[in-house]
């Protein structure tokens, strides 16, 4: 902690010092940092404060909140009127057991890697590898370099089948590493247990997992927060609204340009598959935190997504099997789950983006109210968080699935998949034209959409307890308008046409290529599509 002296020549420096307009709560942070935690006389309206001004809050429990500070930050608190005597600085040690490859204690990123390898060998690329059922790949590098490994584990590694992707991903926050080790525990228990235990065979046979164990490799090395070059990786996601437009089937852009590495390589890996359930692994509390962490409505205040009931309803389906998740202390979580706006709200999260922008629930699961607890209690919490690992994966199964694919042809489509009354759309997979749309029992009406083809409506789906209903789709393809100005062809003056109508007359029907009532990015897709075709 501050010495008195320190903390009086802080408070005497405070009188000039106030933080810069604009400032990103994602970073960059650099020099020594250091964790406070500070009394809210005003609640959320403290927060919403903090947050404006570009602090990187990282936990609340009541009226106190923790973050995690450079020393001229510390010195705006001051200033601000903020009690920060109780700051400590940064000095960690590393926390791996050197030379650690097994279950029960701390990896580094080496050690990981190698157990990691270990595991390829005997079930995946090895060839004495029996079953094969595990693929090892790096979805991109660190800042430093380091692989950021993902795991992929499915009975028919190389054959693209027509079931759920389903992900866990861990230590987005370096200094947050029991997910690694939960993933890992998760990892062998799958491995092991397949063709013997016929509940972990059946979610493997009919499940395609991937599991990122390590998000931030060069923060776990040093034991921080934030990757190499300062930045908090988990308020380094497109934001809402200014940065995320509509979504990856109508087109909008990624906007991972300018982002961390590490961040870029998950936006480009996650937009390359079509997860339709994920949650991502921290430290620092007992919780399930779902969509949205932020809807514009400000700390402490609930801000429900379109599927606040299914999330909700998926959340305790982790924290249930959680003792000491189910029965947390944390304000306003009965069960052990929160909206993450009503817990504290943040710009920049993966769970909001994955939601709005890929159309996949994603939630933040907060493993131990101890960042790094003693790796003597690893078991233990394994113990704690098995059955609710298997839990959550086995949700991507329910609701309604299906196969929507051309009328004529026959041929898999890329299709939009909506709940009547619900605008949270899904997306097929555009290689077997599947889709998986997670329901809570009841009776829905579906609309399914693709651009050049009629919009068709099915009636009365009903959803039961247990395995999604199945419900296949075949589309009727429409005759495209594409010459806009009727010269007979269609080549770059349409598609200038369609741009220009796009920006000054969305309302202009005669540039309604796809005769869908609309005009959208879909159709100057189909007139683009249409002029390199030919």
């Amino acid at each position: 902690m501050w010495s008195r002296v320190g903390f009086a020549i802080l408070v005497a420096a405070a009188a000039w010092a106030q933080p810069p307009a604009d400032r990103d709560p994602a970073g960059p942070r650099t020099g020594p940092l250091y964790d406070v935690v500070i009394v809210l006389p005003d609640g959320a309206a403290d927060l919403d404060r903090l947050n404006a001004q570009g602090y990187n809050v990282t936990s609340v429990d009541g009226n106190s909140a923790t973050l995690v500070v450079t020393a001229e930050e510390l010195l705006w608190l001051a200033a601000d009127g903020y009690d920060v005597s109780g700051a400590e600085k940064h000095a960690r040690a590393p926390i791996a057991t050197p030379g650690a490859k097994g279950l029960g204690a701390y990896h580094s990123y080496a050690t990981l890697t190698s157990a990691l390898q270990d595991y390829d060998d005997n079930y995946g690329s090895g060839q004495n590898a029996n079953p094969k059922i595990f693929d090892l790949i790096s979805i991109g590098k660190s800042v430093n370099n380091r692989d950021i490994w993902a795991v992929k584990i499915t009975d028919k590694l190389n054959k693209e089948e027509s079931e759920p992707e389903f992900r866990y991903i861990a230590t987005i926050h370096g200094d947050e590493p029991v997910g690694t080790e939960m993933c890992l525990y998760f990892i062998d228990l799958l491995l092991t247990e397949y063709g013997s235990d016929s509940r972990i065979t059946k979610l493997v046979d009919n499940t395609e997992i991937w599991i990122v164990p390590l998000m931030n490799p060069d923060g776990l090395e040093s034991v921080e927060r934030f990757n190499e070059n300062g930045f908090d990786l988990n308020r380094n996601f497109p934001k809402w609204p200014e940065d995320i437009s509509g979504t990856i089937f109508e087109g909008a852009p990624l906007n991972d340009s300018g982002r961390q590495v590490e961040t870029q390589a998950m936006m480009q890996w996650s937009a390359s598959h079509n997860f339709v359930l994920s949650a991502n692994f921290h430290g620092g509390a007992r919780i399930v935190n779902y969509p949205y962490d932020d809807d514009n409505k400000g700390s402490g205040v609930e801000a429900p997504a379109p599927d606040e009931d299914l999330l909700h309803d998926v959340a305790l389906r982790y924290s249930t099997p959680n003792s000491p998740m189910y029965n947390n202390s944390v304000p306003d979580s009965p069960g052990g789950v929160i909206n993450g706006s009503l817990w504290y709200e943040i710009t920049g999260g993966m769970q909001d983006w994955n939601y709005r922008y890929l159309g996949c629930n994603d939630m933040t699961i907060e493993l131990d109210a101890t960042k790094i607890p003693n790796e003597n209690q690893l078991d233990d919490l394994w113990d704690d968080n098995r059955e609710s690992m298997l839990t959550y994966a086995e949700a991507v199964h329910i609701g309604v699935k299906g196969i929507v694919k051309d009328k004529d042809t026959g041929d898999p489509l890329y299709a939009r998949i909506e709940v009547i009354g619900n605008e949270q759309p899904v997306f097929t997979d555009p290689d077997k034209g599947d889709y998986h749309r997670l329901l809570l029992p009841g009776t829905y009406d579906l609309k399914i959409t693709a651009p050049g083809y009629k919009n068709k409506k099915v009636r009365d789906v009903v959803v039961a307890e247990g395995e999604a209903t199945t419900v296949n789709v075949k589309l009727k393809p429409v005759a495209l308008k594409t010459d806009l100005n009727g010269d007979g062809k269609t080549n770059s003056i349409d598609i200038q046409r369609m741009v220009t109508a796009l920006l000054n007359t969305p309302d202009e029907k005669s540039c309604d290529v796809d005769s869908d009532g609309k005009l959208t990015v879909s159709d100057l897709q189909l007139i683009v599509s249409h002029v390199a075709a030919s």
